[in-house]
């Protein structure tokens, strides 16, 4: 069994066949589907659909897109919702200087305050961090040495070889979607083979970044299983080797996922 740890199912592409697209993961082996808060403000269908369905979870946090409508939304709020049961993470929350759709200062107070929860709940940090490698390592590393470690991955991998080598030693953890099955993502694929394979993640990020062979169609959490076949290939293991890799990361580090999820995503 697989797990897709970062997908939206909230998103509007999946409304009219969103039950298709749950059964479909089932079918292909994706025992375990996190879908993944961008807006505080927009949580309650997030929840639900996690409520919906025994083997979807969700997240509970702010992208960094939407860092400076948030602020003042309290670091309790977050505590408080993170406390529900199908709550397993924090975020997406971090940095992305691509679009700079909000300012850079608020999406570092963002960040550090969904670091803070990360701390405080035990639960892993989805970190989103796009041309941003320099200040997302920094803020890591300061929050690390004033604060202690804090649970976290890099979501969505497409940083160099110094942020995933500083995020690391920070004890974090790195997951590659589908941009690891693009033919120009040899950079990325070095990458990947320099992660240890206890810190490994895989995810879609549905509806975006759909891997080979569906590349340029609307991704699913059924298409993780392409990911983690390209990741094999970078890495010359098997698929189920990064199957079983993977998944087990995923308890690890997901402690409030319970493992009887994987059986309820496979039809027991």
């Amino acid at each position: 069994m697989l797990v897709d740890h970062h997908c939206h199912l909230d998103f509007p592409h999946f409304a009219p066949h969103l039950d298709g697209v749950v059964a479909r993961a089932k079918a292909a082996g994706v025992g375990v589907i996190v879908t993944i808060s961008t807006r505080m403000r927009r949580h309650d269908p997030v929840l639900a659909i996690a409520g919906a369905h025994p083997n979807v979870y969700c997240s509970v946090g702010t992208h960094p897109h939407y860092a400076h409508e948030e602020l003042d939304i309290p670091l309790e709020e977050i505590l408080r919702r993170a406390a529900h049961p199908k709550v397993v993470a924090i975020g997406e929350a971090g940095l992305d200087y691509h679009y700079e759709r909000s300012p850079p200062t608020a999406q570092a107070e963002g960040f550090r305050r969904h670091i803070r929860a990360a701390r405080i709940t035990g639960l892993p940090l989805e970190i989103h961090t796009r041309d941003a490698d320099a200040d997302t390592a920094r803020i890591l590393e300061e929050e690390h040495a004033a604060g202690g470690p804090f649970p976290a991955l890099l979501h969505c991998f497409t940083g160099g070889m110094e942020l995933a080598r500083r995020a690391l030693a920070l004890g974090l953890y790195v997951s590659f979607s589908g941009v690891i099955s693009f033919k120009k993502s040899d950079n990325l694929r070095t990458v990947a083979r320099t992660v240890p394979l206890d810190r490994l993640l895989v995810e879609t990020d549905a509806p975006f970044l759909a891997p080979e062979p569906y590349r340029g169609k609307t991704n699913e959490p059924a298409y993780v299983v392409h990911t983690a076949a390209a990741l094999a290939i970078a890495r010359g293991i098997t698929p189920a080797q990064v199957a079983a890799a993977t998944t087990e990361n995923f308890f690890r580090l997901f402690r409030k996922a319970p493992r009887a999820a994987l059986a309820k995503g496979a039809g027991a």
